[in-house]
């Protein structure tokens, strides 16, 4: 009798041994043998023997969802001008422009926009500073008159040597950068007696600051000694009245 128990304890041992290893045995299946499709990859389960789906006819990515407000994600009007074209830059904000949506637009300003165009919009971005090509500054006559829907086309499809934005920048963060585009100018070309008394305090000392704007135009040769001594860019603040706007 004790023989046939230790017979059975000696079998149950190796039983719980078994089981043990057929536990772990499931348990190390590697992340990579994963019954999954990979990009890109081939498979046999669809016809075309492409594990990437191409996107389904007449879906709408989830918060894609546009409700047709055509000025709001093309920055073209949807109303034909007076001579009769179409397709035309809007002139004004499709969605109100407060100081919440002009300190995003700084933020993704500095971001995406400053490595280039520079942190004052000038055009002289580090990477100018190392060589590339300067972009205009947003600050000449033909960009200060543009219309805002003129910036909303190149950040969306691209100018030139400038690549599109379009996956990067949503279309609210593009009208922000753009708000923000706007702020930039306005400091640079208006003069110093329309501040308030708060605002002309942080300016730097000007010779007549009832007369000369508030940051004056850079000197011809700026741009080649930035490139052949940069240094890092130096923001100039100043106060902008920002309230809430329908513009």
């Amino acid at each position: 009798m004790r023989y046939l128990k230790l017979l059975i304890n000696k079998e149950l041992r190796w039983s719980y041994l078994a089981l043990g290893l057929l536990i772990l045995t499931g348990c190390r299946q590697d992340m990579q043998d994963q019954p999954k499709y990979k990009p890109l990859g081939q498979t046999a389960f669809f016809s075309d023997n492409r594990q990437s789906r191409p996107v389904i006819a007449n879906t709408v990515a989830r918060g894609d969802l546009r409700d047709g407000d055509s000025e709001f994600y093309t920055g073209k009007s949807s109303k034909p001008s007076k001579d009769g074209k179409t397709d035309v830059d809007v002139d004004i904000f499709p969605i109100t422009v407060d100081k919440e949506l002009i300190e995003r637009g700084h933020e993704r300003f500095d971001v995406f926009c400053s490595p280039c165009h520079g942190r004052l919009g000038n055009g002289l971005g580090m990477i100018v500073r190392r060589g590339f090509k300067q972009p205009p500054s947003y600050h000449i006559e033909r960009l200060r008159n543009a219309p805002v829907g003129h910036f909303f086309d190149i950040v969306t499809n691209g100018y030139g040597a400038m690549y599109n934005y379009s996956a990067q920048i949503t279309p609210r963060d593009r009208w922000a950068i753009i708000s923000y585009i706007r702020v930039l100018q306005y400091s640079e070309s208006q003069k110093a007696n329309q501040l308030s008394a708060e605002a002309k305090a942080k300016l730097p000392a000007q010779a007549n600051p009832e007369e000369e704007p508030i940051f004056p135009p850079l000197p011809s040769g700026q741009l080649q000694k930035s490139i052949d001594s940069p240094e890092p860019d130096q923001t100039r603040t100043i106060g902008v009245k920002t309230g809430a706007s329908n513009k």
